[in-house]
C-alpha cells in the first residue's frame, strides 16, 4: 500500500450524479481535505484509472457464517426455513477456533473489498470457548476479526452482541447457545476496551441480538451504561414472522413498535432486517431517526420476506444494506436484489426510482445506502465529502458489462447489468490497496 495526498479522475458521483474532472485532495490524518470538479489535472496530482465512486458501509455481517455459506442449501426433511437454518449455524458456531475465524474473516474481507464495501459492521456474538468458558482474554474472538481487518485492508467497526436469552419471557440460554453469552455489562466493557484502540479503521459500537435474546431489563442496564454517547447501536428485529407473532403474543407490540414506543429510539440505531414492518412502525422510525439495515441476499437465502423498501424511500428512513450470512458480498448484488424483489411482488418496474426526482434505481438505492453508511458505522462523515474517512473506488470501464456505456448510465449498468471484477483501484483511509 502507498499513501496518497491528491487524486485527480475524470469524473466522479458527487451530490447524486456524475461530476468531470475532480480533483480529491486528502489530508494527513487519511481523510478528505477537499474535492473539487471541473480543475483541469494539477502536475502534482496523480491521474486515477477510471472514474471515482465512493464505496459502501457493509452495515451487518456475522464473519464466522462465511465457514457455511453455500453449505446449508439442502433439504432432509419435509420443511426447512430460518429456525432449522439456524440449528445449522449453531454447529457451525460451537467447533470455529480462533486461529480459523481469523482465516475465514480475513478471506471474507477481501472479498468484501472486492464487493464494493470499505468498512465492515461486525455483529460479534461468537465469544467464549466452545465448552462455554471464557477464554482467557475474552475478547480474543474479537481480536481475531480486527486482526483479519486489519490483513485485509477493510476498516472494521465491531459490535459485541448483547446475548442472554433464548426467547421471548424465558430466561437464559440453550446449550447450543453457550458461546454466545453475555451481559450488558460485558458488551458495554468489550466496546470500551476495543475503543481504547481505536484509529482510523477500527472503532466499536454495541448490539443486541433480538428482544427474544434481550430483554426489556437487559436493554434497559446497557442504554443506563451508554448514556448519551455516541455508540451505533444494532439489533436485529422483525426478521421473521414467528418473531412477531411471538413478540405481540408476550408484550402485545409488535417488534418495532414495541423498540419505539417502550425504548424510544434516535439515529444511533440501526434496525437489522425489519423486515416485517406496518406503515405505521415506518413511520415511527421515521419520527425516530433510526436507521434500518437490510440484507436482501441473506433475506431471500433464509426466505425471510421482503422489507417495505419504497415505505422507508419516500418516509426518509436512513438506509443501509449487509451482508450477513454471507452468501452475497457484493453491494451492487444487494441493490439488485432490493429492487428485484420488488419488481417481482409487484409487477412493476423501477419500483425505487423517484419520477421528476431520481429517475434511476440504481442511483436512488445507492445513495440512500450512501446516506445511512456513515452513521450505521459511527462515522460522523461518510463518501466524498470534506472530513470522511478518504475511501474510493476506480471503476474499471473495461469490466463487463460497462466497456462502451455512457456516463450518464455507469451506475445503472453498475447495479443492473455488470459481471466480474469492477475496480480497478480501492484505496482506504488515504492508503492504495491496489487491484482487490
Amino acid at each position: 500500500m502507498q499513501n496518497e495526498t491528491k487524486l485527480w479522475t475524470p469524473a466522479a458521483w458527487l451530490q447524486g450524479r456524475w461530476q468531470e474532472d475532480v480533483l480529491l485532495e486528502i489530508d494527513s490524518a487519511g481523510r478528505w481535505q477537499s474535492i473539487t470538479p471541473n480543475v483541469p489535472q494539477p502536475q502534482d496530482a496523480r491521474a486515477l484509472k477510471g472514474p471515482v465512486i465512493p464505496p459502501l458501509v457493509d452495515a451487518h455481517s456475522h464473519a464466522f457464517q462465511r465457514a457455511m455459506a453455500g453449505g446449508a442449501e439442502t433439504r432432509d426433511s419435509e420443511s426447512d426455513d430460518f429456525w432449522s437454518w439456524r440449528e445449522a449455524m449453531y454447529a457451525v458456531a460451537l467447533s470455529i477456533s480462533p486461529e480459523q475465524l481469523k482465516q475465514v474473516a480475513t478471506r471474507l474481507y477481501r472479498e468484501l473489498l472486492r464487493g464494493g464495501y470499505t468498512q465492515v459492521c461486525e455483529f460479534h456474538y461468537l465469544q467464549h470457548r466452545p465448552d462455554g468458558q471464557p477464554y482467557d482474554d475474552e475478547l480474543t474472538m474479537a481480536w481475531a476479526l480486527i486482526e483479519a481487518a486489519k490483513e485485509a485492508g477493510i476498516g472494521i467497526t465491531m459490535l459485541p452482541v448483547l446475548y442472554a436469552h433464548q426467547g421471548f419471557g424465558v430466561k437464559g440460554l440453550k446449550d447450543t447457545q453457550r458461546r454466545f453469552k453475555t451481559d450488558a455489562d460485558w458488551v458495554f466493557n468489550a466496546q470500551r476496551r476495543i475503543n481504547s484502540q481505536r484509529s482510523a479503521t477500527v472503532n466499536a459500537g454495541v448490539a443486541l441480538h433480538s428482544l427474544r435474546a434481550a430483554h426489556a431489563e437487559d436493554i434497559a442496564q446497557l442504554m443506563q451504561q451508554i448514556g448519551e454517547q455516541d455508540l451505533p447501536i444494532h439489533i436485529h428485529v422483525a426478521e421473521q414472522t414467528g418473531e412477531v407473532r411471538d413478540c405481540l403474543a408476550h408484550t402485545g407490540q409488535r417488534p418495532i413498535e414495541w423498540l419505539c414506543q417502550q425504548q424510544g429510539l434516535d439515529a444511533r440505531w440501526q434496525l437489522v432486517h425489519a423486515t416485517h414492518a406496518e406503515p405505521f412502525e415506518v413511520e415511527l422510525l421515521a419520527r425516530q431517526g433510526a436507521g434500518v439495515v437490510i440484507c436482501p441476499t441473506t433475506e431471500a437465502n433464509l426466505g425471510d420476506g421482503l422489507a417495505p423498501l419504497t415505505g422507508y424511500l419516500d418516509a426518509g428512513v436512513p438506509l443501509t444494506v449487509g451482508s450477513d450470512s454471507e452468501v452475497g458480498r457484493e453491494w451492487r448484488e444487494e441493490l439488485r436484489w432490493l429492487e428485484y424483489g420488488q419488481r417481482l411482488v409487484k409487477r412493476q418496474r423501477n419500483v425505487a426510482s423517484q419520477p421528476g426526482r431520481q429517475p434511476s434505481s440504481a442511483a436512488r438505492l445507492f445513495d440512500a445506502m450512501l446516506a445511512g453508511s456513515g452513521r450505521a458505522a459511527g462515522f460522523a462523515h461518510w463518501g466524498l465529502q470534506q472530513g470522511a474517512r478518504a475511501d474510493w473506488l476506480v471503476l474499471d470501464l473495461a469490466a463487463e458489462g460497462l466497456e462502451g456505456v455512457p456516463m450518464a448510465r455507469w451506475l445503472d449498468a453498475l447495479v443492473f447489468a455488470s459481471a466480474g471484477p469492477l475496480w480497478a483501484e480501492v484505496g482506504v483511509a488515504g492508503r492504495v490497496l491496489g487491484r482487490p
